[in-house]
């Protein structure tokens, strides 16, 4: 049986750096970003279900998502950014579990589950283990303006939208600290890695 494990943070805390870890090391990922993506292309439910919701101008005349108007408006209103996680919550559940599913039937040890908002949507049931990619909230605000080019204001709603990153880390099974290098980083994982026994399939 595979051992899932829930791989989060918060914005700009270096989550991606362990992703990309855990697939140069031979481990599947799975991203709820992309799966976020999926379940609002053209001709798919969820994103009929934003359109219902938002307007028809939520979108481009090619039928396509406008995710910079939908940022601009969930990023202001707390209401609405609520609203869209509700609409798009079991789609992208579904999709989750399809790769999830997909995976396990390969016989696959280890599978890590990458959510960025894994707490505050309510995945903690579909994990075994969740790993937290913590950085202070100094070093993530200023990450976040500096990667992003937003002003200070932009970057703390962004970083206020989601739940901090203190109370996740309390939250956690396991925390890696990304305040330093990418080396250091990476040590973390491999010890953890070390600890679990898992191997890649071969």
């Amino acid at each position: 049986m595979s051992h899932i494990l829930g791989l989060t943070g918060s914005i700009a805390t270096g989550k991606s750096t362990a992703s990309k870890f855990f697939k140069t090391a031979g481990f599947p990922v799975i991203d709820a970003d992309y799966g976020a993506r999926v379940v609002v292309e053209p001709g798919q439910p969820g994103l009929e279900a934003v359109k219902q919701h938002f307007g028809d101008d939520i979108v481009f005349p090619n039928g396509v998502l406008n995710r910079k108007k939908l940022a601009k408006i969930i990023f202001s209103d707390d209401k609405e950014r609520e609203k869209l996680n509700e609409l798009l919550h079991q789609p992208i559940r579904d999709w989750l579990d399809s790769q999830k599913d997909k995976y396990e039937a390969i016989g696959h040890e280890l599978i890590v589950m990458d959510i960025p908002l894994l707490f505050e949507h309510g995945f903690e049931d579909t994990c075994d283990q969740i790993m937290v990619i913590y950085v202070s909230e100094t070093i993530q605000l200023d990450r976040l303006i500096n990667r992003d080019h937003l002003t200070p204001v932009e970057a703390f709603q962004r970083m206020t939208s989601q739940m901090s990153i203190e109370r996740k880390v309390m939250m956690a099974d396991v925390v890696i600290d990304n305040t330093g290098s990418i080396t250091d980083t990476h040590q973390q994982l491999d010890a953890w890695l070390g600890i679990s026994g898992f191997q890649p399939l071969k």
